[in-house]
């Protein structure tokens, strides 16, 4: 029996503990919170693993060993402060009660759902983390080594639209061109000068030739900065890039294309800092967990939920890359992640755990082979 009133006590306790990625100290405060509520819904106390500064906790549930890796993140996107414009709270709408906050989607929530699905199982690893925002560059390591320990990987991250599980992410790259030209007077000589903001728009056309619309993948310019004052042409610029592929070999093409750039303008230099993040989330790694979640839903008499491919990033894409069969988005259902509107649909909170709690269930009977 699931309890949803302490479910949404649960998520509001975790919500009103802001935990920005960049903040060690929150991010610690965080783990603080989600680990003594932990405690008392597992009954055990997490072990408390720190790496380069940030805060990550695992539980490992029971005595038999363990072979169901079930993942999360306690950090947010959300500055310090947030809750001051942005309170956790539980209004009534049309669609019944929604809960409010920043991070309440992303992914508190679904911290909740964990905790209230796998109390009482034996054989589970719970792993939640403290940088997965920024994309997990202390806890990759970690999240990878329990994967490859697992039979199957279970991701709480937020649902996609209308409960859907996710079956498919995208890889993520990202990457920094930083050019040099040469600085001149833009009104006495400016000949002399290599202007790298002329070449930072050259590089800009030629990574936006770079993605393919057949494919789905994508490479963005995003930060550019170049110049220092408006009578200078411009010495130096810098431009940040995002691509989203969905496999390994457009990942590595695109790797191998920005890394291949030359300059247009003589004299002007580049320099390419930056690598492939995430590996993709293939549906491959996906199938047979989904067919698996599927029928637990039909077997409880729930809504059967569907799937949905995304462009975002999760730490489902690292436990793929190792070969971990992996499902992902069994988090709370809602909407409105990074957004104002972030929001978790309370009255979903009981079906969603029972879900989760089922697959578990099912994986630990008869194994994910």
């Amino acid at each position: 029996m699931i309890d949803v009133d302490t479910m949404v006590d649960d998520i509001r306790l975790l919500v009103e503990c802001e935990s920005p990625s960049a903040d060690p100290d929150a991010v610690a405060r965080s783990a603080d919170v989600v680990a003594r509520l932990g405690e008392v819904r597992l009954g055990v106390a997490p072990e408390r693993i720190v790496v380069d500064g940030c805060t990550h906790l695992r539980w490992r549930l029971g005595e038999e060993p363990s072979r169901v890796l079930v993942v999360g993140h306690h950090d947010t996107v959300w500055p310090i402060g947030s809750l001051a414009s942005r309170p956790s709270v539980v209004e009534d709408t049309p669609r019944g009660r929604v809960l409010r906050g920043p991070g309440s989607f992303d992914m508190k929530a679904g911290l909740a759902i964990a905790f209230h699905a796998a109390a009482g199982l034996s054989g589970v690893t719970l792993l939640i983390t403290g940088d997965e925002e920024i994309g997990s560059p202390s806890s990759r390591a970690l999240i990878e080594e329990e994967a490859r320990r697992a039979e199957a990987a279970l991701v709480l991250e937020a649902s996609a639209d209308g409960g859907a599980l996710k079956i498919e992410r995208k890889g993520t790259s990202w990457y920094r061109l930083e050019i040099t030209g040469r600085a001149a007077h833009a009104g006495l000589e400016p000949e002399r000068g290599i202007n790298a903001t002329v070449e930072l728009a050259h590089q800009v056309m030629a990574l936006g030739g770079l993605g393919d619309s057949a494919l789905g993948t994508t490479v963005t310019p995003t930060v550019a900065h170049s110049g220092t004052s408006a009578n200078t042409v411009p010495g130096s610029a810098t431009v940040t890039i995002d691509v989203r592929a969905g496999t390994v070999a457009e990942q590595q093409r695109v790797d191998a294309a920005i890394r291949a750039l030359r300059p247009a303008l003589p004299g002007a230099s580049l320099v390419v800092a930056g690598a492939i993040n995430r590996p993709p989330l293939e549906s491959r790694a996906a199938a047979d967990l989904f067919e698996r979640a599927r029928a637990v839903a039909q077997r409880l008499g729930h809504p059967v939920p569907g799937s949905a491919a995304v462009g975002g990033g999760s730490d489902g894409n690292f436990t793929a890359g190792v070969g971990t069969p992996t499902l992902d988005g069994l988090g709370a259902i809602g909407g409105g992640a990074h957004a104002d509107d972030e929001h978790v649909l309370v009255d979903t909170l009981p079906d969603r755990t029972l879900l989760v709690r089922g697959l578990l269930e099912d994986l630990l009977r008869v194994g994910a082979a």
